[in-house]
């Protein structure tokens, strides 16, 4: 996929452009090798929620090749108007798709709000949370491994990054599913939590938000 999007004859009208590399990923997913990428009708989902929102601090985990960092910093500048105070941390596991999510969001130019973080969500949080990078976070995307949503929002919980009106969105949900974590977002008493349908598999959100 990269060398696909790098090799295109249109590569310097992507340069700068996020919706443009966006549109080369779906190109690709669509008429080439499928992607796990969130996909366009997801896409609208998060933008519309992220213009509603207006999040500052996003801390996402599974950035995979990083199709949703570059939708919620495109979305996240629109939003505001501005770059400024805004930063997303973008969690990925594999070192190689770290990788290839730098040069794509480089490419996008917003290498400036997102910053990969290699290494697995738990250390990396808490890490963070340590050197003071993220003291709180306005939006939590969970895109990981679906057995450790549970476990890394409860980190999340425990560090005190998600205070008043802080907005978890869970991809995946019911395929290939999360039960567990929607039985506890659900019975959580300080959070509202409900399903959103999306129409392109693997599965749905679950979007909770805290007050």
């Amino acid at each position: 996929m990269l060398s696909y999007i790098l090799s295109r004859l249109d590569l310097e009208q992507l340069r700068g452009s996020p919706a443009e590399v966006l549109a080369a990923i779906d190109e690709f997913s669509n008429t080439r090798d499928f992607m796990i990428s969130i996909g366009g009708h997801k896409a609208g989902i998060l933008s519309d929620l992220i213009a509603k929102e207006k999040p500052k601090t996003v801390v996402e985990l599974g950035g995979y090749l990083g199709y949703s960092a570059i939708l919620f910093a495109d979305a996240m500048r629109r939003a505001h108007g501005s770059t400024e105070g805004l930063k997303i941390w973008s969690l990925e596991m594999s070192v190689e798709f770290a990788a290839i999510a730098r040069q794509l969001i480089e490419l996008a130019g917003l290498a400036d709000i997102v910053t990969v973080v290699v290494g697995a969500a738990e250390q990396t949080l808490r890490s963070l949370h340590s050197e003071g990078k993220v003291k709180s976070v306005d939006l939590l995307f969970l895109d990981h491994a679906e057995e450790l949503y549970s476990s890394d929002f409860q980190i999340c919980v425990e560090l005190g990054l998600l205070g008043k009106g802080a907005v978890i969105v869970a991809d995946n949900v019911v395929r290939p599913g999360a039960p567990d974590y929607r039985e506890l977002v659900r019975g959580n008493p300080g959070l509202v939590s409900e399903g959103v349908k999306g129409l392109i598999q693997p599965g749905d959100f679950e979007v909770s938000s805290q007050y």
